[in-house]
């Protein structure tokens, strides 16, 4: 098996799958398919599989013209239909794993979308997952359910590997195609032949490990690390405002040392897919070995409470002002979890405008990139612009995504107080109004 796949690899005989064409998988399935091999997107959402079908794009990291040329070339399809899995060679998982309404890993998706899989699996077809997941999902999770749903042997008639994502959204110099990728799969000649797969399409480094659990713990670790970073400048940003210092200068300061120390930042909480779950997949599977994480832990209990916090100290602000928070008339400027894309997964400005209306803040939100959001169900829509005008009507800004296309100069001239929690006002010279998170 091991010399026909990697035969097959270098003639671009291998058709390609993707599971899941969202954030990680539609640019993975892009790539793949630039690369001269033949891919099939799987996605259960109909509207998902219409648009990619009509070359039309839904992520900010897709060229919308590689993926029109494409899927006008032949080169990449997308179906609901699992039963064209007999027809691919190398298939690739990339659904969601979010936690469920007790901070747990919530793997149904992975599990159904492996169970889908396994009913159409062929001979020789390299399975790989790419879904944050627990240490231990690839081997005690997807391996026996590919085996007993297809009958066939991993190792002997299929390989399995994880290689885990690496999406950062908007990133202008880090791509799909040129983050290094990890990989560690079930054997030697899997994990060979797997990243060979992988160093056909990619450009970045692809570095093997020895077993699919420390590539699961791996991603763990890299954002597990930048969680508790983000919670020691968070709790120093409430401390050092006790103190009447600005933490951002401090940061400024500390950054010039050339080594052993790495510039994070505060913020209104943690947003995006990664790190603010993947740290409670570690201390989940943790329990299992009768071992509590208590610094993660710790870290985690500090940035969930940054959305509150933020809302204490926009208080605070209209207080110096001689209003109340109740009543008055906020614009809480970004929606995003970061800062010039349309990404507002677990954003916590969410949260923030949330707990802005439950104290009975008028509350409205302005985000270029996102006009309106769905939470709890429901949609929530922005106001369409801002002007002078519109920014003198209201009693607080709250700055809770730095987006570039503001005009910061024209807000501050023009807000009663403004709310900085992201630093967006840091080349503004002028700051009678303005309160740094």
């Amino acid at each position: 098996m091991k010399e026909r796949l990697l035969e097959k690899i270098a003639k671009r005989d291998i058709t390609v799958g993707v599971v899941g064409l969202g954030y990680v998988g539609l640019p993975l399935a892009v790539e793949k398919a630039k690369a001269g091999f033949k891919t099939i997107g799987f996605d259960v959402q109909e509207e998902k599989v219409k648009m990619v079908n009509e070359g039309h794009n839904y992520i900010g990291d897709v060229v919308n013209e590689d993926l029109k040329e494409l899927v006008e070339s032949g080169m990449m399809k997308a179906t609901s239909d699992f039963s064209f899995v007999k027809d691919v060679d190398f298939i690739a998982i990339c659904v969601p794993t979010p936690l469920d309404k007790h901070q747990e890993p919530d793997i149904s998706y992975v599990k159904s979308s492996t169970e889908a899989i396994s009913k159409h699996l062929s001979r020789d077809t390299m399975v790989v997952l790419e879904s944050t997941t627990y240490p231990g999902t690839t081997e005690e999770l997807l391996l026996p359910i590919l085996e007993e749903g297809s009958g066939l042997k991993c190792g002997e008639d299929f390989y399995l590997g994880f290689s885990p994502e690496r999406v950062d959204p908007g990133n202008l110099i880090y791509k799909t195609k040129n983050t290094p990728k990890v990989v560690g799969a079930v054997g030697k000649d899997a994990t060979e032949v797997i990243s060979a797969m992988y160093r056909e399409v990619l450009e970045g480094e692809i570095y093997e490990v020895s077993s699919p659990a420390i590539a699961e713990m791996e991603k763990i670790l890299e954002n597990t690390y930048r969680n508790i970073n983000i919670g020691l400048v968070n709790e120093l940003a409430i401390l050092c405002n006790k103190m009447g210092i600005s933490l951002w200068e401090v940061i400024d300061a500390a950054k010039t040392k050339p080594y052993g120390f790495q510039a994070f930042y505060p913020g209104p909480g943690l947003g995006g897919h990664c790190i603010p779950l993947d740290p409670y997949y570690l201390t989940w599977k943790a329990r299992e070995f009768g071992f509590h994480t208590s610094m993660i832990e710790n870290s985690m209990i500090i940035n969930d409470k940054m959305p509150e916090y933020t809302v204490d100290r926009a208080a605070s602000v209209l207080n110096e002002h001689k209003k109340a928070l109740n009543g008055s008339k906020v614009l809480v400027l970004g929606v995003a979890y970061k800062n010039n894309i349309d990404d507002y997964r677990e954003s916590p400005a969410l949260n923030v405008i949330d707990i802005l209306k439950e104290r009975g803040a008028v509350t409205d939100f302005y985000d270029p990139w996102i006009p309106k959001y769905k939470r709890n169900g429901e949609w929530h829509e922005g106001i369409s612009e801002i002007n002078a005008d519109i920014i003198k009507g209201y009693d607080l800004i709250l700055v809770a995504t730095a987006h570039d296309a503001y005009d910061y100069e024209m807000i501050r001239k023009n807000a009663v107080a403004i709310f900085d929690t992201r630093n967006a006002f840091k080349d503004v010279e002028e700051r009678d109004n303005i309160s740094l998170l």
